[in-house]
């Protein structure tokens, strides 16, 4: 099987967009520093994703969310903000499912033990929600390399 790589640079920006692709798949990859104002790239290859593969504007929101929330958490919790770190997000479709992963350079988390933000005790508390609205979102939810790396999933037929 023939892989080809092509690589882009946004203009005026450290991030770098690369594509992957193996005759049928293409998987679509954004390399970003770990700044919040790497942001909005972030969003452009949400866009350039839903553009190629054409899925609902209800799944498009789902990714869209799903996928910001997984990259502000990369950024701020698993990179703690340093520049000199990276979050890559991919996305590929496997027979009508759109797979993301965002990793970070960090040391993981437990997250097998996230507190309940719905539970009593939590409720009012502005923080912890974000992987509860990820989960529920995506139609699959996975954590691994001890949670510097979330892969979701998404129906799009």
């Amino acid at each position: 099987m023939k892989t080809i790589f092509l690589k882009f640079s946004i203009k005026g920006s450290k991030s770098k967009i690369i594509m992957v692709s193996k005759l049928k798949n293409t998987t679509k990859l954004i390399v970003i520093p770990s700044s919040i104002e790497h942001i909005p790239e972030v969003e452009q290859f949400i866009d350039e994703v839903y553009n190629e593969y054409n899925f609902s504007k209800e799944i498009y929101g789902n990714v869209l969310i799903s996928l910001l929330e997984l990259v502000n958490n990369a950024i701020v919790h698993g990179n703690k903000k340093n520049p000199e770190k990276q979050v890559t997000i991919s996305a590929l479709v496997e027979k009508d499912i759109l797979v993301c992963r965002v990793r970070d350079e960090g040391n993981g988390f437990d997250f097998n033990n996230l507190p309940n933000p719905v539970a009593k005790e939590n409720i009012d508390k502005p923080f912890g929600r974000g992987i509860f609205f990820v989960k529920h979102l995506s139609d699959k939810c996975e954590f691994l390399n001890n949670g510097t790396t979330v892969e979701v999933h998404f129906n799009i037929k």
